[in-house]
């Protein structure tokens, strides 16, 4: 009967979790632009994702959810820092171009990326909130869940990098290359722009 409930639990958190959302679309474009450099910004992702999952399971939500502003501004940094990236990725050099210095992402962006994007928050309320997988101890629930989330996080993250640098190492024409580019950069601002509205 547990073993029902946890492979529920696993296919629910593993298609919301690994649905594209900012994140997703910023681990693409990374990977797309810095290769397997860009671990380091989604070691700081899952650091980010871990707390605000455990953050929601002690209730940070229902605290931020009191104070309209602390979402909302939340959202606000999220969104500068993903706008930030997709002109990274749209102006990134392509084909012979030379190559200028970008904007390389960091332990700290993927960080603030996790933390202060809403769509973690209420992607792990509603799981949190979704079948009971430890009955009669509430703790030790909430933690199974935590646990499971942030396994299917690191899992399916590091299958959208993968992707990312896959496209990096494609061999493209440079007018492919740049339109790709654009169409990452568009995904990042389209998908930012959905996590506001």
């Amino acid at each position: 009967m547990y073993s029902v409930a946890i492979w529920l639990f696993l296919a629910s958190a593993t298609a919301l979790l690994g649905s594209p959302g900012p994140g997703i679309a910023a681990l693409l474009a990374v990977g797309r632009v810095e290769g397997w450099g860009s671990l380091r910004f989604y070691v700081g992702l899952q650091l980010g994702l871990a707390i605000a999952f455990g953050a929601t399971a002690v209730g940070l939500l229902t605290l931020l959810e009191a104070v309209p502003f602390a979402i909302r501004a939340m959202m606000l940094a999220s969104a500068g820092y993903l706008i930030f990236l997709a002109c990274q990725i749209a102006t990134a050099p392509v084909g012979s171009a030379p190559q200028r210095a970008p904007a390389r992402s960091s332990l700290i962006s993927g960080f603030v990326l996790g933390i202060a994007n809403p769509k973690a928050y209420i992607a792990f309320a509603s799981l949190l909130a979704s079948q009971t997988l430890v009955e009669h101890d509430r703790q030790i629930d909430a933690l199974l869940k935590w646990a499971i989330c942030v396994i299917v996080a690191i899992v399916v993250d590091i299958v959208w990098l993968y992707v990312g640098v896959r496209l990096k190492r494609a061999t493209l024409q440079p007018q492919t290359e740049r339109v790709l580019n654009f169409i990452l950069a568009a995904t990042i601002v389209l998908a930012t722009i959905l996590a506001l509205f």
